[in-house]
């Protein structure tokens, strides 16, 4: 389902990049196609804007099998394709209601409270400063920036601030933001949608509290990072609280604006550990708690187990809860539960656990291919469009490099490409990883998802 305007965006650069392969003239696909982007999703009609009325025109009358063919392979729906001038589209745009993506409390869960946060100490000196920053919005650490691996209660803490705030002060506007959405709407922005108010003005007017999550997905876009940049000084200067989530401490994040890191680091920078074994059970046992349960219930066992075998982060310790309340409920009914029954329930979870930690080819070329929004037969078959084949390039490079496979035998699972070719396309990833930053990021988050 494509919903976002990152996504959209992303749809389009695939359709164009199928269309440059087939436009035999150069010219053409610079004078008609290159400039084209996506208006918008109309049901099954994808609203695309020309830049002239001639490219309407030429793009309607000649063109349209040759891009509805390629939406087709790209999407595998048969949508409509109306093509219209940027006037028209800014026309359009003027008359719906003018909404913003960004609206204060949009996005806080009031489940996230400082009261539900299970504090221990992995996560103690984070929860303090969390403390503090809600009580003295503005004054105190500017910005505050909690970074931690995926799924260890940074966003938790991030919105308890975000209502405490507002259970204290509830005329304050506070806004929590994923920073994938503020990439969605700088494009809005830069796309002429938002003309009517731009976004520095927005944030200045409509934001006392800007909460925002998952700051490295900023990173790489530059012009995003400018406009940030900017409404992050106007909000500082106006001495209005931000608070910010990353994956890695703001130092590590390569390709990062520098002026951001320097400013990130000016702040209070507090990082959250992977819970320690009472704090997993502690975890568990408020979870148990919190749907209506007696910890009683569990054998003191049974919470060790669970604690000591999923406390990679909070998200996996409440699944395996899930699972094994699921199995007692409905599989085999039980009030009480055994190590035993503990045993029969998770088994299914200690089994992934276990296959996702072992590297396979196909698990390689599926990761590589989830990365680049494509599927593992485009990666190994026979398209050569510019996106696909460095896609290929670095799956046979993650293949040779982290497995040691044979150029032979990858050249098997590639489509029965020759010696030759796969050992050319390893040397030009390994020539290029030098040089080439973005590359080198790409490669770094391949390896952290294959667990390497």
């Amino acid at each position: 389902m494509i919903e976002t305007v990152s996504e959209i965006a992303q749809l389009w650069d695939r359709v164009l990049a199928k269309i440059e392969t087939r436009v035999n003239d150069r010219r053409i696909y610079d004078s008609f196609f290159a400039s084209t982007y996506i208006d918008s999703l109309e049901g099954s009609t994808i609203v695309v804007v020309a830049n002239s009325p001639l490219a309407k025109m030429v793009l309607s009358e000649k063109f349209i099998d040759l891009v509805k063919e390629a939406v087709l392979e790209t999407t595998g729906t048969d949508f409509d394709i109306r093509f219209v001038e940027k006037a028209e589209a800014k026309k359009a745009g003027e008359e719906k209601a003018a909404k913003p993506v960004f609206f204060a409390d949009s996005k806080l869960d009031k489940k996230f409270t400082f009261e539900s946060f299970v504090v221990g100490d992995s996560n103690r000196e984070a929860h303090q400063a969390s403390l503090m920053v809600a009580k003295n919005p503005g004054r105190l650490f500017n910005p505050l920036l909690l970074y931690s691996d995926s799924g260890l209660g940074k966003t938790h803490l991030m919105q308890a601030i975000g209502n405490a705030i507002k259970e204290d002060s509830p005329t304050t506007k506070v806004l929590y933001v994923a920073a994938a959405d503020f990439v969605d709407e700088y494009i809005r922005f830069v796309q002429g949608s938002r003309e009517d108010q731009t976004l520095t003005d927005y944030f200045r007017k409509d934001v006392d509290v800007l909460l925002i999550d998952d700051i490295q997905f900023l990173v790489g876009k530059s012009r995003t990072m400018e406009m940030f940049f900017v409404i992050f000084s106007s909000l500082e200067k106006a001495g209005k609280q931000i608070v910010i989530t990353s994956d890695q401490h703001p130092g590590s994040l390569d390709g990062l604006d520098e002026r951001l890191k320097s400013r990130f680091q000016a702040g209070l920078v507090i990082s959250i550990n992977r819970p320690d074994l009472e704090t997993a059970k502690s975890i568990l046992r408020s979870k148990i708690s919190a749907g209506g349960l007696d910890a009683k219930d569990f054998d003191d066992d049974v919470i060790s187990f669970l604690a000591s075998r999923f406390s990679n982060n909070v998200r996996e310790l409440e699944g395996s809860l899930n699972r094994l309340l699921f199995y007692t409920i409905n599989i085999k009914p039980t009030k009480h539960i055994t190590m035993q029954v503990a045993s029969e329930a998770i088994q299914g979870l200690i089994s992934a656990q276990d296959s996702k930690s072992k590297l396979t080819e196909a698990r390689i070329i599926a990761t590589v291919a989830d990365y680049y929004n494509l599927t593992p037969s485009q990666i190994t078959g026979k398209i050569r469009t510019s996106q696909i084949a460095l896609a290929r390039h670095i799956a046979m490079y993650l293949d040779k490099t982290l497995l040691g496979t044979p150029f032979t035998k990858i050249g098997m699972a590639f489509g029965g490409k020759d010696h030759a070719t796969v050992m050319k396309a390893v040397e030009k990833v390994e020539k290029s990883l030098k040089l080439d930053t973005s590359l080198q990021k790409a490669i770094s988050e391949l390896k952290t998802k294959l667990g390497k």
